[in-house]
């Protein structure tokens, strides 16, 4: 399952404000199999990706852990750098070479307490990116854990 378009950094924020936050991030890539961040671990940083694919996942004690979804390139990768106490809520892991833009958090949230406009159109995209997410979790989570038929109306 892949983010709406339109949740993509690309269409979310207005140029000026998208030139600024871009203007700030550095390049990376990771091969296949690296871990961007674990759950619970310092969310520090976000990215976007550039090419390639990075799958989210959830822990399940006893079990593997939960593929959420599979981002691809214009996608946020991490939400939680934005909200306190900025601890990641999800895992991250490349499935391809992934190329990415890399923000450091603090950075942006500097720039958007400088910025209330750019502070509210950064909220406005990463919220709607995390009700995405919220959606995505909910239903991988019933398809995979919900006895057959529990989400039918009767």
């Amino acid at each position: 399952m892949n983010a709406s378009p339109t949740l993509s950094v690309l269409r979310a924020l207005p140029p000026l404000y998208r030139e600024r936050l871009t203007g700030t991030a550095q390049e990376v890539s990771f091969a296949p199999g690296v871990r961007l961040f674990d759950e619970g671990g310092r969310a520090d940083r976000f990215w976007i990706i550039r090419t390639g694919r990075v799958e989210l996942d959830l822990h399940v004690p006893g079990r593997r852990a939960a593929v959420i979804e599979n981002l691809g390139p214009n996608e946020l990768v991490g939400w939680s750098w934005l909200f306190g106490p900025h601890v990641w809520q999800l895992g991250a892991e490349a499935t391809t070479p992934v190329r990415a833009w890399q923000f450091d958090a603090e950075a942006v949230r500097s720039l958007c307490r400088q910025d209330p406009a750019l502070a509210n159109a950064v909220d406005q995209w990463v919220g709607g990116v995390l009700a995405h997410r919220l959606r995505a979790a909910r239903t991988r989570l019933l398809d995979l854990y919900a006895p057959y038929g529990a989400g039918a109306n009767n």
